[in-house]
């Protein structure tokens, strides 16, 4: 990553998803940067809740008005990381209609509403830089995680398609796709398979991290850093896991 914060410094970033785990990260990482940024979530940060605006993903309307207030506190959007998700396990008989309908439409619907939003305001400023946060679940198979695999999929398929059409405008967009991440999301992983294997939780958290790239589990740290790398490049249609910073 560039030491060179200027690239960042007083530019407008909304962050969905950031109240907690790794869109926490990433919102202070970006603030460390000099960013001005805009936390849109269904529940509020800890802490100070002056740059935060409530919205749901899943609700293309309600992300209008959000971005709307974000606007008329910083300005034009140069910076989206659609970091909102949902991540729930079933097998594939008992992934019932609204597991699945929930796992689209958080994932990945929201992922496209709030992009296409941005996108106007992008292509007319020569500079911007969308980051979906995605999965190693979607760029292979998991068992038990049918709408989850699902959906990051397509939001890897999105972001490219994205790439594919903005190249050249000066607006990136690319995809980080963590494995298993130091946050409360693994810590509920980590009870479902104590829950239905018996397994101790040092073992269960064992298990996890030997199905991530490098064998561990990725710190939220590692994650924000790499997505700042993917907006001060000139990457597009990337998708980088971590951890280990491979291109997939």
């Amino acid at each position: 990553m560039s030491s060179d914060s200027r690239t960042l410094a007083g530019r407008h970033a909304i962050v969905t998803g950031g109240a907690r785990g790794i869109g926490a990260g990433i919102v202070a990482a970006l603030r460390s940067h000099g960013a001005h940024v805009s936390i849109v979530s269904r529940t509020p940060p800890d802490g100070d809740t002056t740059d935060w605006h409530q919205a749901d993903v899943t609700d293309a309307g309600g992300i209008e008005d959000a971005l709307h207030r974000c606007r008329e506190r910083y300005g034009p959007v140069a910076i989206l990381v659609n970091n909102a998700g949902v991540a729930e396990s079933a097998s594939l008989t008992r992934t019932g209609d609204d597991l699945w309908r929930r796992s689209i439409a958080v994932n990945l619907d929201g992922t496209f509403y709030c992009s296409r939003a941005v996108a106007p305001e992008m292509v007319a400023a020569g500079w911007a830089r969308i980051v979906n946060v995605a999965s190693t679940a979607g760029l292979q198979g998991s068992a038990y995680l049918a709408a989850y695999c699902a959906s990051k999929h397509g939001v890897i398929g999105l972001t490219r398609a994205i790439a594919a059409e903005y190249a050249g405008t000066g607006v990136t967009c690319n995809a980080i796709c963590p494995g298993y991440t130091d946050t409360d999301m693994l810590d509920r992983a980590v009870d479902n398979v104590v829950r239905y294997t018996g397994a101790a939780v040092a073992d269960a958290r064992e298990r996890l991290a030997r199905d991530n790239p490098e064998g561990r589990i990725a710190s939220v740290e590692e994650v924000a850093s790499a997505v700042l790398g993917l907006i001060e490049g000139n990457r597009t249609g990337v998708a980088l896991v971590i951890p280990g910073s491979t291109e997939a």
